[in-house]
């Protein structure tokens, strides 16, 4: 149960990969197969308008299982909140158009994601909230990710060292959202 509180949390404040995840997971809806990324240590970064923003910054050991988990998780909460998931990919760039329910909010999110071959990429996401969700009405998030190299001796895939310096297992956490 603490690990489900956890991922709740989380998601807001660490949007990039379950954002990546819900980005991509819509295509499995359209025959299409996710984008593969690098396997090894990726950091994140994410960057939005709200002016007590300061940014974030994780770093987090990948590979194709834990990408695949992060799919199917994406692709689940996709199914359960959204009305509208629309993902066109083409060529390095994918936009989506999201409209999805937050409680008693709607949410509704247009990205452009661009990708640097397997090896990186940014999305910039526009959110307006109706009614405002915890006073905002509007968002607009930058998300950047690049590939490191391989994962430090002792990583285990899903590893995820957090801002305030705390690791957590990403596959774990993820374990706890299903049950």
């Amino acid at each position: 149960m603490k690990r489900v509180r956890a991922v709740e949390i989380r998601m807001p404040r660490f949007p990039s990969l379950v954002l990546v995840a819900a980005l991509v997971a819509p295509l499995a809806a359209f025959g299409q197969d996710y984008p593969k990324l690098r396997p090894g240590s990726w950091e994140l970064t994410r960057k939005s308008d709200r002016p007590d923003d300061k940014g974030q910054r994780t770093t987090i050991c990948t590979d194709e299982s834990l990408q695949r988990e992060m799919w199917d998780m994406g692709l689940g909460a996709v199914k359960g909140m959204c009305s509208k998931t629309e993902f066109k990919l083409s060529g390095n760039k994918g936009n989506a158009d999201f409209v999805c329910n937050l409680g008693n909010t709607t949410m509704r999110s247009k990205a452009v994601m661009t990708f640097s071959g397997d090896t990186g990429y940014r999305t910039e996401i526009d959110t307006t909230y109706e009614p405002p969700l915890n006073g905002q009405a509007r968002a607009h998030s930058v998300l950047e990710s690049r590939w490191l190299g391989a994962c430090k001796p002792g990583q285990q895939p899903g590893d995820m060292l957090l801002p305030n310096g705390q690791t957590i297992n990403m596959r774990n956490a993820l374990g706890g959202a299903r049950k």
